[in-house]
């Protein structure tokens, strides 16, 4: 799993996890190359241009060593010029090409990777956003974030540059290594011979410097946590006087960092070393040797300037293959967590706003038919078991029960958030699956306890019960939810920015805007989630006014802890450990002594 950290100017570098590259691992990552068919031929033009621009590149050691032999008179190739001006001339003209197949290479490399990931980003985020509930019950927001932010940005690196310098390297080794052949066969197995030992040395060093990496990364993923604990905690951290304590909790895990990477250190430093020595040494036994091919007449300057060159351009091209291998290794193990999402279930939901409309209409009929139901994070507990009940068009039906009785997990079936896993819920005597998905949740409205506003303007959040609303109906709603004066307060009035989560609004303005936008929805059926039960008295009583408007000629499910809001309901369902021991209005409810309805209205109406 990725680790997620604090968004920051490093959030691109966040550890990915490498995968294996075989068979299987292909076959997955080709799933996302069909995002590269609709720009398939500029894809392939681009190969063509890397193509040249690669072969251009391998031009210029021949050519410098040709002009060398040429200013001494011992021109090697016949088929080309014996003047050096000319050789200037044509050396010149293939720098030209190589520059304007690059441009031409880059431009059309980076636009099929950025329309493609465009692509792939959209659909990743449409399939995020349309999976059930279920799924993000067991997933945390961070990690999310990071599949569609860290690992889709790898998978683009990949693409606009990774994938295409990787080629361009096998061009570049497999032409290089070939010139030098031609160029010259014994220096050429003398570079050969010192290989394996570099490939031993380097293979035994990259892995520890690996496992090394890796503690590393894990303590820092430490350290972050506590950051983020810590930020996201902080009014506890300062009520508490607690900063010291977290800054040596912070410190005690920065200084393990330190320790493993100073390990790390001595071994990178060890391998520098080695590989400095390793590689100067060959370029030395090489110039030797060649100097003394040279004075034998085996070889002609330009010729060894010509080898030293290749050597250079071979040596360079495999000592980058460890790092784009490991950005591959990257990209793939990025590509596989990406198509988990996307071969995940979703809900029917379409990806376009005009045919979310509503189809069948709804009058406001509602029916619990033995319902049982458990969590599918959880199904060793039973949340709600044979649970029935049902609410007229029109009807208060008020549910209320202890902490835990399975209250809001009704709320969230009427949504069809989730499915029973027997027994029916049946809207107008249909059973919901009878209906689209789109259809249910486009007419029945949620006013919760902890009102999320998005971080907008105020009448962007109450658009957001009907994005086609005017701005004189968005208004009327919030007249109507007894928000339009305190909006109209504000110096900005409805463009007033709420903040993160609408935090610069208090609770009963939060409420109240999103009365306004259950109001502007107009659904058949209104679910209360507790939605005045941490309000103060004044607060309260302008929502309760909200309230009674919203709830006016429409099916309402009143989910309560205060008892005292719902004394006037049509009929009280109460629940206990997700069974319906009672049912009836509050006066026949409290009419039996031996109820928990009863018991319950006791303790909140008895003196403190």
């Amino acid at each position: 799993m990725a680790r997620v950290r604090l968004n920051s100017g490093n959030a691109q570098e966040e550890d990915l996890p490498k995968a294996k590259i075989n068979r299987e691992s292909i076959q997955k990552i080709s799933e996302l190359l069909r995002y590269l068919k609709p720009y398939r031929w500029r894809f392939f033009i681009g190969m063509v241009f890397l193509f040249l621009s690669s072969i251009t590149g391998l031009a210029f050691p021949a050519l410098l060593g040709t002009m060398i032999d040429a200013a001494q008179g011992k021109q090697k190739y016949n088929f080309m010029p014996s003047s050096i001006h000319l050789i200037g001339l044509i050396s010149f003209g293939v720098l030209l090409i190589q520059s304007l197949v690059s441009f031409f290479r880059i431009r059309l490399f980076v636009e099929v990777a950025e329309k493609s990931l465009a692509d792939i980003r959209r659909d990743t985020y449409f399939r995020l956003i349309t999976l059930p509930m279920h799924f993000f019950s067991q997933r945390r927001v961070g990690e999310l974030n990071s599949r569609i932010s860290a690992d889709l940005s790898q998978i683009q690196d990949t693409i606009t540059t990774t994938l295409a310098e990787l080629i361009r390297q096998v061009i570049v080794l497999i032409g290089g290594i070939s010139f030098l052949f031609i160029v010259s066969s014994k220096l050429t197995l003398l570079n050969i011979a010192i290989l394996p030992l570099l490939v031993i040395v380097a293979v035994f060093f990259g892995r520890y410097m690996r496992q090394l990496s890796r503690q590393a990364q894990d303590k820092l993923a430490e350290s972050n946590t506590v950051v983020e604990e810590t930020l996201q905690g902080i009014s506890n951290v300062k009520a508490f006087v607690n900063e010291a304590y977290e800054a040596n909790r912070y410190d005690k895990s920065l200084r393990e960092v330190v320790q493993i990477a100073l390990r790390g250190a001595n071994f990178r430093g060890g391998f520098a070393s080695f590989i400095i020595f390793a590689i100067f040494g060959a370029i030395v036994g090489v110039i030797w040797y060649g100097s003394v091919l040279v004075f034998q007449g085996e070889l002609t300057v330009g010729s060894l300037t010509t080898y030293i060159l290749y050597s250079v351009f071979v040596g360079a091209a495999m000592g980058s293959f460890p790092e784009l291998y490991a950005n591959v290794q990257k990209a793939v193990g990025a590509s596989e967590r990406v198509l988990e999402i996307l071969k995940e279930k979703n809900e029917p939901i379409s990806i376009k706003v005009e045919n979310n409309k509503i189809k069948q209409t709804i009058n406001g009929s509602l029916k619990f038919n033995e319902v049982v139901f458990a969590y599918p994070s959880r199904k060793e507990i039973t949340v709600l078991n044979s649970v029935s009940f049902t609410a007229k068009a029109g009807e208060k039906v008020a549910i209320v029960g202890p902490s835990g009785a399975g209250k809001s997990t009704i709320a969230g079936l009427i949504l069809r958030f989730y499915t029973p896993q027997s027994g029916h819920i049946l809207f107008d005597n249909k059973t919901a699956d009878q209906y689209s998905l789109t259809d249910i949740r486009n007419q029945v409205a949620i006013v919760p306890q902890d009102v999320l506003l998005f971080g907008g303007s105020i009448i962007e959040n109450i658009a957001y019960g009907r994005l086609n609303a005017t701005k004189d109906e968005i208004i009327v709603a919030a007249k109507r939810a007894n928000a339009h004066q305190f909006i109209v307060d504000f110096p900005e009035g409805y463009e007033t920015m709420v903040g993160e989560r609408g935090i610069k609004l208090s609770g009963g303005q939060r409420q109240r805007i999103a009365i306004a936008r259950a109001l502007l929805k107009n659904p058949s059926i209104l679910i209360l989630d507790e939605a005045t039960s941490s309000l103060d008295s004044e607060s309260e009583r302008l929502v309760q006014e909200a309230l009674e408007e919203l709830m006016k000629g429409r099916t309402s499910i009143i989910i309560a802890h205060r008892l005292s809001t719902i004394r006037e309901a049509d009929k009280i369902v109460v629940l206990e450990k997700g069974v319906v021991i009672e049912t009836g209005t509050h006066q026949e409810l409290m009419q039996n002594k031996e109820g928990l309805y009863r018991y319950l209205s006791q303790l909140q109406t008895s003196p403190k």
